[in-house]
């Protein structure tokens, strides 16, 4: 009887989920209820300037709510041509962003699970090409794009960022976690090069291309010094470079600004609470080997 208490409250205590406000968890809950208000507060800034007018957003001291309520901004922000701009940086992003996961997938694997000459030689290449700020390499870019005229083109702002090394050197580390008796065993189960990816290694990396996914997006979507230089014509404008252009030459309408500010950032929320699950799992299966 004696036995079967002591075991009924070592489960309890095994399967108790209940928080335990020790002196550390409550300093721990502190600390993040501070970070999180620094984090939110940038955003929170965005949204209740976008409701002010010019004299409240330059205020000193700062007006933290908005004492004169006006959709100026807002209705000043809705004769641009937002659809244009929105339209040209989802497909961009999502465009960026597919192609980025699907070569970084199969060049990761490959570096990672593929015995031939040069391979490190060629990983080697990436890490030293990922140590070059983008600033540094632009003006041979330009060059480049120039005479492949793909100025002022869709292909000219996705091509450049699908081959930047990031991705690849990511689903390589995440490509060495996949056991190699699986892949072995799945080509004795007859199954070709194709297969084996896309049906042992694609559901292993998984959590790495949600990451990846996230990753991406968010670059492309807010790689406003790449479109500012590459993009020439309205009509290619993008949401964060149209926005940044609608400030007057000696006069800066920093109410209208906010508020393109916080459209902008819409997308950026929405997509990293889709995928926060995915990325959350790459970030901690990416930090264990083996």
């Amino acid at each position: 009887m004696l036995m079967n208490k002591k075991k009924k409250k070592k489960t309890e205590e095994l399967y108790d989920t209940r928080t335990k406000w020790t002196p550390g968890n409550i300093a721990s809950f502190i600390i993040l209820c501070m970070l999180t208000i620094i984090f939110i507060f940038p955003f929170y800034w965005i949204i209740t300037g976008s409701f002010k007018d010019q004299a409240s957003t330059i205020a000193v001291p700062p007006q933290w709510f908005p004492t004169d309520f006006t959709l100026k901004n807002w209705i000043s922000l809705a004769k641009q041509p937002l659809v244009r701009w929105t339209f040209n940086s989802f497909f961009i992003a999502i465009s960026t962003t597919v192609l980025v996961c699907v070569t970084s997938t199969l060049a990761g694997y490959v570096l990672a699970k593929k015995r031939f000459p040069g391979r490190h030689l060629i990983f080697w290449a990436l890490i030293a090409a990922m140590a070059l700020p983008k600033q540094v390499i632009m003006v041979p870019l330009f060059n480049l794009l120039t005479k492949l005229d793909l100025i002022n083109t869709y292909r000219g702002l996705i091509l450049p960022a699908v081959g930047w090394p990031f991705g690849i050197f990511l689903m390589k580390q995440f490509s060495e976690t996949i056991p190699s008796e699986l892949i072995e065993a799945s080509r004795i189960d007859g199954c070709t090069q194709l297969g084996t990816f896309r049906n042992v290694v694609i559901p292993i990396v998984k959590p790495g291309i949600g990451a990846l996914a996230i990753f991406t997006f968010i670059t492309s979507w807010n790689d406003y010094f790449m479109q500012l230089i590459l993009i020439r014509s309205t009509d290619m404008q993008t949401l964060p470079l149209g926005i940044a252009l609608m400030q007057a030459e000696f006069t800066t309408n920093y109410g209208l600004m906010m508020a393109g500010a916080a459209i902008a950032s819409i997308p950026m929320i929405i997509i990293f609470l889709i995928c926060q699950k995915s990325f959350t799992q790459g970030i901690t299966v990416g930090a264990v080997k083996g």
